[in-house]
């Protein structure tokens, strides 16, 4: 069977690092996981070109909206979000679109013993965003969630989301910060490095952080957390159990091999900060 994960761009992805691992680990000696270079207007004629043998495809921006577009079905947690990273082939040919983004956030925080914040910030307004309302929701974080956002006009679709989510929300200026953070958790979707100017207030502030950037890592905003004693959880952990539950999908096997994934992956990190060093 094969498998693989497309977007743009999709050079630098961990999957299939992260499936590979699992393939082997499951005795899946006749799978394999590609990576594909693909735009919006390539999903439909890629998907229209694949054979039986595919089972399911992994899916990165910028094609998580149109995968539920050209899906035959689609989860209801993907319609709420607004958002699917899964295609899985169905006996009959067709498509189920899937969004294990959520369950990925969800389990990185609870490994990490954050299991019940009463209290939630999130930073950013894009795709992750949504789906971290939607990992807070099943966490039963306090509302109304407070979104900051660079420009809180720009925040249209996570709105939307929230509210099809039913997870009240509050929105402000991310320059505003210092006045939102009495709170227990910080969620940062913001792009690699950005939330490292506000590293001092987030240490100041006492809440955990969760920091969806996984390279490089730690970030500056995680090392002043952390060494001001708050639990840090990084991208890593997200992106790791996001694949073990669409390894679960793919291939409908339950005993996936999360610990040899988890190696998989750190070792490829570890192999590419020594790359980047030379």
């Amino acid at each position: 069977m094969r498998a693989a994960v497309l977007g743009s761009p999709v050079a630098h992805s961990l999957s299939p690092v992260l499936h590979g691992a699992a393939h082997r680990a499951m005795g899946l000696a006749g799978w394999s996981y590609g990576q594909h270079e693909c735009e919006e207007d390539g999903l439909a004629p890629f998907l229209q070109g694949l054979g039986a043998d595919w089972a399911g495809l992994s899916l990165t921006m910028p094609l998580k909206r149109r995968a539920m577009d050209l899906a035959d079905r689609v989860s209801d947690l993907s319609r709420a979000v607004g958002g699917a990273n899964t295609l899985v082939r169905v006996g009959d040919g067709t498509w189920d679109a899937h969004n294990t983004d959520v369950e990925g956030i969800t389990t990185a925080l609870i490994e990490a013993g954050i299991t019940a914040p009463a209290r939630a910030v999130v930073l950013g307004a894009g795709a992750t965003a949504a789906s971290a309302l939607a990992a807070l929701r099943e966490l039963g974080v306090g509302e109304p969630v407070t979104l900051l956002a660079r420009s809180t006009g720009r925040t249209g679709e996570v709105r939307e989301a929230a509210d099809r989510l039913g997870v009240g929300l509050e929105v402000a200026e991310l320059d505003r910060i210092e006045d939102h953070l009495d709170t227990d958790l910080v969620v940062s979707t913001l792009p690699s490095g950005a939330a490292d100017r506000y590293r001092k207030a987030l240490a100041a502030s006492g809440a955990d952080l969760f920091d969806v950037v996984y390279a490089p890592w730690p970030t500056g905003a995680a090392n002043a957390v952390a060494a001001s004693g708050g639990r840090v959880v990084g991208g890593f952990p997200m992106l790791l159990h996001q694949a073990v539950a669409q390894v679960r999908l793919m291939t409908g096997r339950h005993d996936v091999p999360v610990e040899e994934m988890r190696a998989a992956g750190e070792a490829e990190l570890d192999r590419r900060e020594r790359e980047d060093r030379i």
